[in-house]
């Protein structure tokens, strides 16, 4: 602690410790705290407090009050848990009996402030601070304080009950591990006395007759069985097993859906997953007993175990397929293609009951959908999944949803009727859809899965976000279909869906519904980013309309859909003018114009949406070679520069930055100096030569005047970018070995130049859109002037400024204690460090 903070600390805490004062901004004493935390954690001795009488002297006037304010409380609570956390502190304030008066039944916790959810939640918080040792533990169970975090279970604060029940979870923890003489078995164990206290009321709890109690406990186990793997809790588990599985039978018991979440922790728990027989049975009774939905996490999280018995994995398996198989059999009786289950391991009652009710259908198939999606999702999947059905199953799904199908079992028209525009389900299946592309064993099914995604594209009642969802599966089963392109029956299959494709397409850019025209434009910009070097993708797009349409809708009245076309129109660049071979004939578009437009809109657009999608677009073109020789992508870049420079949009001028530089590191690349890795080894003339024709480039693209300038940018990100851009060109320019010798500056015009630049520079953004005209004796324009300055300013004290933390003034301690003094009004107004 710094002596300003000493000196200023006895007023806070006098100020705090005023009831006639107005009360402190919470988040100035959540900071508070935070710094207590930090300055006790690496010093357990009782020095903080023989320095600081202040704080126990603090603790016993908020004790004296008649009627404290429950945030002050609170605060105290919290602050005395925290100081109290090392033994040789604990022991100094037991003395001063403050922890007792605090914690124990003399406390707040029978007054009426204890009504305050805040004073509670403060008594839970500080006793979970204070309990890293063995006599803070004894102090609590001795002192009657764990018969009070058992009945804060129940607390009606949600926020206090769940503090309380993983404080109980840490006391136990160290109460077995700090106490325990020898490892505990089966067959020996003395649990220690705090421990045996929980245990036994976790075991009355759950063989109590009220719900709430049961569920308590429960909680407190998946939490228990979650954080501690260690062998004792397999002890724990075996006192308590028989009744845990009482309640998987037991249809009276309310607490069922909390079970599977609990297994599920100890399946993932080391102690349980190599363990053989009653754990597993326990699973395998769990997910034959619990309802589908309350299975379902159980099932899917079984699945990602690589260790698991085989029969439970079958079991899962059958659990989430389930509601998919019955999908299939209710389209078809009798079913015409492989279901996804043997009959012999499915009883597909229970799910067909739900599917058949309106208020459980949808809740049904969208969480099967989303564990599906979760395990496809897995590079490696532990489980074989049968990809041919579920994808029949999907596609039956979407055609119910749209009405396309029409099934010949009752219960099939009964899934029908409640699922037709369910946009949640649709929306759910699609992505899975999109998910089981990556995977092989589906292609016999192509031409059936097109048809179901083009009668979406093309149905009007497809709302705009099934819409996007559809267009997403689409290009990725697209970019499977390309990959499978070999054969001319699988040739002209593609060129017939692409055209189909291509009309929708079509017809969505012309939409009314600018969130249509949006995702219509995003989805073919992944499209040619995928698929720009298939000669039938090539042809078919540029053979529609597709490609005039997109241009169009650079001029669309809304931002984000100009803001799209912009990217459309860049991707599609790499088709029509950037492609190695010749375009296709016909092609009627002019890569000037092209540019041209989409410079109009970097620097005549209202919106910053578009502005920033031009200098993205930009920025791709030039690092993929596309802007032509080095004099073309001069100019280009140099036209570039000037627009962004004074754009009010930050992102803007960042993207800007990043132009920049791919521009200097292809120039330095191209003309090979000595840094670049893919440069042939020069002699030093060279060298030089080329360094010097390098500098000539970037001045005369006016690339320096825009990076010093951008150092005092008001946005520090920016500055930042620059920053870092002229750090680098410093390292290619000047040899760490030179660097010191270019120091000096002289009494040149041209070395008060540079000592004006660097004085200007240190003002940071109060100095923003200083003069580049070279007035001040600084030629932005000039190599021996910019080779200077690159070798002169200091360009580490200034990116250590950039990345100081806006607020690192205002995080210091001293300034919090003089805000805290500011908020309760005890120094005059302009001495408080407000932010």
């Amino acid at each position: 602690m710094t002596r300003e903070c000493a000196l200023l600390l006895p007023r806070v805490f006098a100020a705090l410790a005023d009831p006639r004062q107005p009360g402190s901004d919470d988040t100035c004493l959540e900071k508070l705290l935070d710094w207590f935390r930090n300055l006790t954690a690496f010093d357990p001795t009782v020095k903080l407090l023989q320095d600081n009488p202040c704080l126990t002297e603090f603790i016993t006037a908020v004790l004296a009050l008649p009627e404290p304010s429950p945030s002050i409380l609170s605060f105290t609570l919290r602050l005395a848990g925290i100081l109290a956390a090392s033994e040789n502190r604990f022991q100094h304030l037991q003395q001063e009996k403050l922890l007792v008066r605090l914690f124990g039944r003399d406390g707040p916790l029978n007054s009426a402030v204890w009504e305050d959810a805040s004073v509670r939640s403060g008594w839970v918080e500080g006793v979970h601070s204070m309990m890293h040792h063995q006599p803070a533990l004894h102090f609590l169970c001795n002192g009657g304080g764990i018969d009070v975090i058992f009945a804060l279970q129940g607390d009606p604060s949600l926020f206090v009950a769940s503090a309380a029940s993983q404080l109980l979870v840490h006391m136990l923890t160290l109460s077995v591990e700090s106490e325990t003489t020898k490892p505990l078995s089966t067959k020996d164990c003395d649990w220690p006395a705090c421990a045996q206290m929980i245990i036994k009321h976790i075991e009355d709890s759950l063989q109590s007759s009220s719900p709430s109690h049961i569920e308590q406990s429960l909680k407190l186990l998946t939490s228990l069985f979650g954080n501690c793997h260690a062998t004792w809790t397999e002890v724990l588990w075996l006192g308590i097993s028989k009744q845990i599985e009482s309640f998987l039978m037991e249809e009276t018991v309310q607490a069922q859906h909390m079970l599977a979440n609990l297994l599920l922790k100890m399946a993932w728990s080391p102690v349980f997953c190599d363990t053989e027989g009653s754990f597993w049975a326990l699973v395998t009774s769990a997910l034959e007993h619990l309802t589908p939905i309350q299975a379902g996490p159980l099932a899917v999280g079984i699945l990602r175990l690589y260790k698991c018995p085989q029969d439970v994995r079958i079991q899962a398996l059958t659990v989430l397929l389930q509601p998919m198989d019955c999908i299939l059999r209710a389209a078809s009786q009798p079913l015409e293609y492989a279901g996804l289950l043997d009959e012999s391991v499915s009883d597909p009652i229970t799910v067909e009951s739900l599917l058949s009710s309106r208020s459980s259908c949808a809740s049904l198939l969208c969480q099967t959908l989303a564990h599906l999606e979760e395990l496809l999702s897995l590079i490696h999947l532990p489980v074989d999944l049968p990809y041919t059905s579920l994808l029949r199953s999907l596609m039956t799904i979407l055609q119910f949803c749209n009405g396309f199908l029409s099934p010949a079992s009752p219960l099939g028209s009964t899934i029908s009727q409640i699922l037709i525009n369910c946009f949640r389900v649709q929306r759910s299946a699609l992505d899975v859809l999109a998910a089981l592309s990556e995977r092989k064993g589906c292609d016999t099914l192509m031409g059936s899965l097109f048809d179901v995604l083009l009668a979406y594209l093309e149905s009007p009642n497809t709302s705009p976000t099934v819409l996007k969802k559809t267009f997403q599966a689409t290009s990725k089963w697209l970019v499977r279909l390309q990959e499978l392109s070999c054969s001319n029956n699988q040739r002209q299959q593609t060129e017939k869906i692409l055209k189909d494709v291509f009309l929708v397409l079509q017809k969505h850019l012309c939409s009314p519904c600018w969130e249509v025209r949006d995702s219509s434009l995003e989805f073919l910009t992944v499209l040619i980013e995928c698929l720009r070097d298939q000669d039938e993708f090539r042809q078919s797009l540029l053979s529609s309309e597709v490609p005039r349409l997109t241009e169009n809708l650079l001029e669309d009245p809304e931002s984000y859909v100009r803001a799209s076309a912009v990217t459309a129109v860049g991707h599609l660049a790499f088709i029509t003018y950037f492609a190695p071979e010749s375009p296709v004939i016909g092609n009627q578009y002019n890569k000037e114009s092209t540019v041209a437009k989409l410079q109009e809109i970097l620097s005549t657009d209202s919106e910053g949406f578009p502005r920033r999608a031009v200098i993205s677009i930009f920025t791709k073109w030039l690092r993929q070679g596309c802007t032509g020789q080095l004099e073309d992508t001069e100019q280009f870049v140099s036209k570039v520069i000037q627009t962004v420079e004074h754009d009010l949009d930050w992102e803007v001028r960042l993207g800007g930055l990043e132009l920049v530089e791919v521009f200097c590191s292809q120039t330095i690349c191209q003309l090979g100096l000595p840094k670049c890795p893919y440069a042939p080894v020069s002699s030093a003339v060279t060298s030089s030569i080329h360094q010097n024709e390098s500098l000539q480039i970037f001045c005369r693209a006016k690339l320096f005047s825009f990076l010093f300038q951008s150092l005092c940018d008001c946005d520090k990100p920016v500055g930042q970018r620059a920053c870092d851009i002229l750090l680098g060109l410093r390292g290619d320019f000047y040899p760490i070995s030179t660097l010191k010798d270019s120091q000096g500056t002289g009494d040149s015009p041209v070395g008060h130049g540079i000592a004006w630049l660097q004085r200007t520079l240190r003002q940071g953004s109060l100095a923003q859109n200083f003069p580049t005209d070279g007035g001040n004796g600084v030629d932005f324009q000039n190599p021996e002037s910019m080779m200077l300055a690159l070798g002169t300013v200091d360009l580490e004290e200034l990116h250590d400024e950039l990345n100081k933390s806006s607020d690192h003034v205002e995080k210091s301690p001293q300034s919090l204690l003089q805000d805290i003094l500011a908020t309760v009004g005890t120094i005059e107004e302009n001495e408080a460090d407000c932010y």
